[in-house]
């Protein structure tokens, strides 16, 4: 929680004023018991109506003033809580953006997002409550026992004795309430987890009618944080109760004692009411200051959440002093590349060698778990290679700047992603200024302007959140025109065609040539259709290279391959490729 401080520094002014305010709200409280003394001491007793007046102006004038500083205190503290968790909330979504995929695979999105908006929420909560009671409270506590003692020191016994149950009762709730934050938080990630698949595997979920098990599941979780919520506030609502009865009892206390006295003579009914005015300000701001210690340890628990973000430090940064590229443009090349997960039992990608040179389409399949996808991830530096390098423009990747190389690269992922917005929008995801001829264009090399033209609102048609209203080889080929509109020195297509018919795809892939005839083009394929005409074909098996070639030598020299081919053409199909 201190850590997270820092960013009160903008708001310093506001948080000045805030502390002036309490001062003066807890001024005007202490000082009205002593009017109120005085006008039953010297008005109501010696029948000084004037005196009364004067006085009760005066009482008046003090509570307006109290009430205006603790409207204004409350203003400048919602600005600053408000105002610390928005820099907060920022610079944890800063941090997020720094993240390799291998940070996101070890926090989860649910989580993250738990630690973005509740977790926030809970440190702007409580600092509310501290800004606005713990400056007022301790003064009105210090000050009022100064003052209770000097109207009399006898009845301070009453206080005395009471003290220790409220501190017993604010230790007792403490102890038990602490620990159950930290698993609040915990099940609340949990929640937003289960949540975030069902939203996103509502298909599957439905086409194996697993309804019932995801509701149960669901369910679950919901009354997991019902029942740890509902012991935490059962916890913290006895309290109240408990503080208000040791209230009463300490008010009947001073008012059976000091009526015993004033009955002796020996103590003034005025000094008598002061005294119990002081008393329950004691008393409320020692039941303020344990509400404020009870709720801080549910900010401490959201704080290390996020505090355990900003700690983490990113496994790919940018050097501090990176390399520009030189006249060579698009040329990948990959030397002795291994790469394993995090935590993985073997390598994904073992002793990668290969080049890919600018105006050569290269080409990589494999069967599943190949590693394809995984290699052409390490291009834009999703993830940093265990060892070996990857080379873009004669420069190791790890010594240029992320937003340098990425410039340089329109990658089109294998599953697609769209924004919510319109078309354009989307496109212009790849080039913010892109005009309206160059998206005209991209959309008609990726084939997308036959049913971009049937929407009604043709380029300006809404994009629903995931692209959702439209199919999934739609999709694909808007990602398409979304890379191809940057006109980027590399374009990598991962699996990119598999969602496309072939006579949509045979079209694609001829229109494409055209416009990437100077770039240097990967391709990560199933198919062998799409591949076949690569200037470079490169086959991957269980994360090794087994064979490097064009299709004609590849069907001879490489028995996977070969294996491939045959699983998805004919023989005479293959005789016709071979010639």
């Amino acid at each position: 929680m201190i850590k997270l401080l820092r960013y009160l520094k903008p708001y310093k002014w506001p948080l000045i004023a805030v502390i002036l305010l309490a001062i003066g709200q807890s001024v005007a409280n202490l000082y009205l018991p002593t009017l109120m003394s005085n006008i039953v001491t010297n008005g109501i007793a010696k029948f000084d109506t004037a005196y009364i007046w004067r006085t009760g102006i005066w009482m008046v004038l003090v509570t307006f003033g109290g009430v205006v500083c603790a409207i204004l205190g409350i203003y400048y503290a919602s600005q600053v809580a408000v105002g610390m968790t928005k820099l907060i909330r920022a610079a944890l979504f800063d941090k997020v953006q720094l993240f390799s995929l291998n940070e996101f695979d070890q926090v989860s999105t649910a989580s993250l997002i738990t630690r973005t908006t509740n977790d926030t929420t809970q440190i702007q909560q409580v600092m509310v409550m501290i800004l606005n009671l713990f400056v007022t409270a301790p003064i009105t506590l210090v000050v009022g026992v100064i003052l209770a003692l000097n109207q009399d020191v006898e009845l301070s016994w009453v206080l005395i004795a009471i003290l220790p149950f409220l501190v017993g009762t604010i230790v007792f709730l403490l102890i038990k309430a602490v620990p159950l934050f930290t698993k609040m938080q915990v099940k609340l990630d949990k929640l937003n987890l289960i949540l975030d698949e069902n939203l996103q595997g509502v298909r599957v979920i439905r086409a194996f009618d697993r309804i019932k098990h995801e509701e149960k599941r669901f369910d679950d979780a919901n009354i997991e944080v019902t029942n740890l919520a509902i012991t935490v506030n059962q916890l913290i609502s006895v309290m109240m109760p408990v503080m208000m009865f040791l209230m009463n009892i300490s008010s009947l206390a001073i008012i059976w004692f000091g009526s015993l006295r004033v009955a002796a003579g020996t103590l003034d009914i005025g000094a008598m009411f002061a005294f119990l005015q002081y008393a329950i300000q004691i008393l409320l701001s020692v039941l303020f200051v344990a509400i404020v210690f009870i709720t801080i340890p549910r900010a401490e628990a959201s704080a290390k959440r996020i505090q355990e973000v900003m700690d983490i430090d990113p496994d790919i940064s940018d050097p501090k002093k990176p390399e520009k590229g030189g006249k060579i443009k698009g040329h990948v090349e990959f030397r002795n590349v291994t790469f394993s997960y995090h935590g993985a039992e073997k390598p994904a990608l073992e002793n990668i060698s290969f080049v890919a040179a600018p105006g050569k389409v290269t080409a990589i399949i494999g069967g599943t778990g190949s590693g394809k996808s995984t290699l052409v991830n390490l291009i834009p530096r999703f993830y940093d290679v265990e060892s070996g390098a990857v080379l873009v423009d004669k420069i190791d990747v790890r010594k240029m700047t992320q937003a340098a190389l990425r410039e340089k690269i329109g990658l089109v992922p294998q599953k697609a992603i769209l924004f919510a917005g319109s078309i354009k929008d989307n496109l212009r995801f790849g080039k913010e200024n892109a005009t309206d001829k160059e998206m005209k264009r991209a959309v008609e090399i990726a084939q997308a302007s036959e049913f971009i033209e049937k929407m009604p609102e043709k380029m300006d048609s809404v994009i629903a959140q995931g692209g959702t209203n439209v199919s999934g080889g739609q999709k694909q080929r808007l990602s398409i025109a979304r890379a191809l509109i940057r006109k980027p020195e590399i374009y990598v297509f991962d699996d990119t065609f598999s969602a496309l018919d072939f006579k949509t795809d045979a079209k694609l892939r001829m229109a494409l040539k055209s416009e990437t005839k100077n770039a240097t083009v990967l391709i990560v394929a199933q198919r062998v259709s799409t591949v076949i005409d690569a200037d470079q074909i490169i086959v991957l098996d269980e994360g090794r290279i087994v064979g490097i070639g064009v299709h004609k030598n590849l069907m001879k020299s490489c028995k996977v391959y070969a294996d491939i081919v045959s699983s998805q053409l004919s023989p005479s199909e293959i005789a016709k490729e071979s010639v």
